[in-house]
């Protein structure tokens, strides 16, 4: 009986598909934490050069995020499209799209890379120091060069990981991160003779970084057997404008949906700004642990886009909507788990970034909310992750959006800044504090209704299935 009890526990299919889903994952979360130490080592590393150059790299790094953001969320339509072919198991439709991906990222990313050019003479008209200024835009001149490699890389990004290969994401990630660093040091402080560029040091070290990880990618997949099924060069193929535009149509609502969230959150660091040092600092120290926090459910949503994908190229609805709420589940858990660690030792993170008190204690207070918000942002990902996985990606832009410039900017306004217009402001500005109830709200609105839509996708799937 003991024996039995023990083989059926082990087999169990929650238990088989959460263990699929972090084999997945894990590679990944590495890879996107050791993609976020290179903002962190950036701006580490200028903070030593002068304050100028510092705000030059703060500046320009903060639009190029917004539009490197943006761009990876227009490639994730890759991710969707390959795990649809490797589910049906048409191998030779992967090497066909991922060719066409390829194309498809050039476009992007030149796209991308004229934006960032154009949003750099918005510079001159923000009044900067005129000195600050001259140095954010060459900074952002030269990062956009890295533009179309990043475009690129992040379509075979979303090829590898989606015929379950993810580790060459974690180590060439973690060598984009070591270059970077080493690369930093040589060209922001002139070591061993190289000039000393301060903040355009980082400009070139990214730029050059990412054209050095897209090759590193092109030559993990020549040289490993894992994609010889799916081997995408073995001729040249010129663009399908066809196919490239269905991709487009599926990932430019994923891009336009980053670019929501990224935003909001932009146009909060720049309203709490007026408040004054301790304000900002602590808004920013907040928000910097919990994006780090949140590379763990991003990178569990993936990982479920991934095999909601591989299930429904299968023509299998019901193991789609299974592995979508394992997945949804797992983010869950975890969001549970960071709301209860973030609550009780939010006073330990703070004091990790600073050490001046005002700015511990409002962090400690902004940290509240994050932990409330927690379980929300989690949920939020993962159901919008697993909708995409359906290649289903209008709708949940739709939501996010109401939920980010609908509910989260419309509150925090009211609240951070109590306008005297309106009529159910509060007496005094609540600041950074207000800004951040708006978050709790708008994450919250985001996950009740992308939850719903996704129940109610999956249901749908099943029964259109079950129909024939």
């Amino acid at each position: 009986m003991t024996s039995t009890v023990t083989t059926t526990h082990s087999t169990s299919p929650v238990r088989n598909e959460i263990a699929t889903l972090w084999r997945l994952s894990w590679p990944m979360l590495v890879g996107q934490l050791a993609t976020v130490g290179m903002g962190v080592a950036d701006v580490a590393m200028t903070g030593h050069v002068s304050a100028e150059e510092l705000a030059a790299v703060s500046l320009g790094t903060s639009v190029w995020s917004i539009i490197l953001v943006t761009v990876m969320g227009v490639m994730m339509a890759v991710n969707s499209v390959v795990a649809h072919e490797m589910g049906a198991g048409r191998y030779d439709r992967i090497s066909h799209s991922v060719r066409e991906s390829l194309w498809m990222g050039a476009i992007v990313g030149l796209g991308g890379c004229l934006a960032a050019n154009l949003c750099a003479l918005l510079f001159d008209h923000i009044g900067l120091e005129q000195a600050v200024a001259d140095r954010a835009k060459l900074f952002l001149h030269i990062i956009s060069l890295g533009m179309p490699a990043f475009a690129c890389y992040r379509a075979l990004y979303g090829y590898t990981t989606s015929i379950n290969q993810t580790k060459p994401i974690m180590i060439i990630a973690i060598f984009g991160l070591l270059y970077n660093i080493v690369v930093n040091w040589l060209f922001i402080f002139g070591s061993f003779g190289f000039p000393r560029l301060g903040a355009l040091g980082c400009a070139v070290s990214t730029a050059s970084g990412v054209w050095l990880m897209l090759g590193a990618m092109v030559a993990w997949i020549k040289m490993s057997s894992a994609y010889r099924m799916t081997y995408p060069f073995t001729r040249w193929e010129g663009p399908n404008w066809s196919e490239i535009g269905s991709m487009l149509r599926l990932g430019l609502p994923i891009g336009v949906t980053h670019f929501a969230e990224v935003s909001a959150f932009g146009i909060v660091s720049l309203l709490v700004a007026r408040f004054g040092v301790v304000q900002v600092s602590a808004h920013q120290i907040a928000l910097n642990f919990i994006s780090l926090v949140f590379m763990v459910p991003l990178s569990f949503g993936i990982g479920t886009l991934t095999r909601v994908g591989q299930a429904m190229g299968e023509g299998n609805a019901v193991r789609a909507r299974f592995v979508a709420w394992v997945g949804t589940g797992m983010c869950i858990g975890f969001g549970l788990l960071s709301a209860l660690g973030i609550a009780l030792f939010r006073w330990q993170v703070a004091a990790m970034y600073t050490s001046d008190a005002a700015v511990q204690a409002t962090c400690a207070m902004l940290l509240l909310f994050a932990a409330l918000f927690q379980l929300s942002d989690s949920t939020q990902v993962a159901a919008a992750s697993s909708m995409r996985g359906y290649q289903v990606t209008r709708s949940p832009m739709v939501i996010q959006m109401i939920a980010f410039w609908g509910v989260a900017l419309p509150v925090g306004w009211i609240l951070g800044l109590a306008p005297s217009w309106f009529p159910w402001s509060p007496a005094e500005p609540m600041k950074a504090t207000g800004f951040w109830i708006g978050l709790v709200l708008g994450l919250t609105v985001a996950a009740i209704l992308l939850a719903w839509a996704l129940n109610r996708l999956s249901k749908q799937r099943v029964r259109e299935a079950a129909a024939g």
